[in-house]
């Protein structure tokens, strides 16, 4: 046994809820904005962070991202040993079970992690040195690769609704919406899904609160699109929002009912 197995799992006991299926949204962009990174890497892996009490979201982790990078290999870790337990009949080629936490036991460094749900259950204040601790163990930035990535972000309890801030070993980059538009009233609708880095910061003179008032605006203002479809309506008001709000991603995943943004437009104020 190694040090780093021999040591006690940092991080907390969490609900351990989940549901197939409900990182769809997630796994999908993270396949079709990191798959080139996970296909150049000598050794893929891929963290599924805090799975929960079944392992279904790192099984489907693993379908997704050899989809797009055949060589991944994803390693699931949970901090109740029970879990982990539970889901080792699971495990196969390219697929293991670990108990740990935040320290992410496994060797090497990851070229993914992916911490959906985890951290709603912690303090706002603790999200910064989680986030720290997490992007230390992501392969570097070298050559052309910008490193691994960490993405980490809550959905609701069947995946339609899902917010998630994406970040490099510099540290944060992009925040993503991402929604099944037929379930959606207006875009402000998905503030409930707000990580916790931001969920505390939809009240006025934070940015986060700004730009989710802009895109209710866009959304109204592109109500004739609805004609055409809800899909049609979205990406008019997407488009509409780029004139104001640093929007990183195309039409293209638009499409999908997505929009990402910069980071530094919607990061708290001080």
């Amino acid at each position: 046994m190694t040090a780093r197995t021999a040591t006690r799992p940092v991080g907390a006991v969490t609900r351990g809820t989940t549901n197939p299926n409900r990182l769809r949204r997630m796994d999908r962009w993270i396949a079709a904005t990191h798959g080139a990174e996970l296909r150049r890497a000598s050794d893929p892996v891929a963290i599924d962070l805090g799975y929960g009490a079944a392992p279904w979201t790192a099984v489907e982790l693993l379908t997704r991202l050899r989809a797009a990078a055949p060589r991944t290999r994803v390693v699931g870790i949970e901090i109740e040993p029970e879990r982990v337990a539970a889901a080792r009949p699971y495990e196969r080629e390219g697929l293991a079970f670990r108990h740990g936490g935040f320290e992410i036991p496994v060797p090497g460094r990851p070229v993914l992690i992916r911490a959906a749900n985890v951290l709603r259950q912690y303090d706002e204040g603790e999200v910064a040195a989680v986030w720290e601790r997490l992007r230390a163990r992501l392969a570097p930035a070298a050559g052309g690769s910008r490193g691994g990535l960490l993405v980490e972000g809550t959905c609701d309890e069947i995946g339609r609704r899902h917010v998630w801030v994406a970040l490099g070993p510099e540290g944060p980059r992009t925040v993503t919406f991402a929604t099944r538009l037929g379930s959606l009233d207006r875009p402000s609708d998905l503030a409930e899904r707000l990580p916790k880095a931001l969920i505390h910061r939809n009240v006025p003179g934070e940015p986060v609160h700004a730009f989710l008032r802009d895109f209710d605006r866009a959304w109204a203002a592109a109500a004739p699109y609805a004609s055409y479809g809800v899909r049609q309506r979205w990406l008019r008001a997407v488009r509409d929002l780029t004139a104001d709000w640093p929007v990183t991603d195309s039409p293209a995943r638009w499409r999908q009912g997505e929009v990402t943004v910069a980071w530094g437009a919607l990061a708290p104020r001080l």
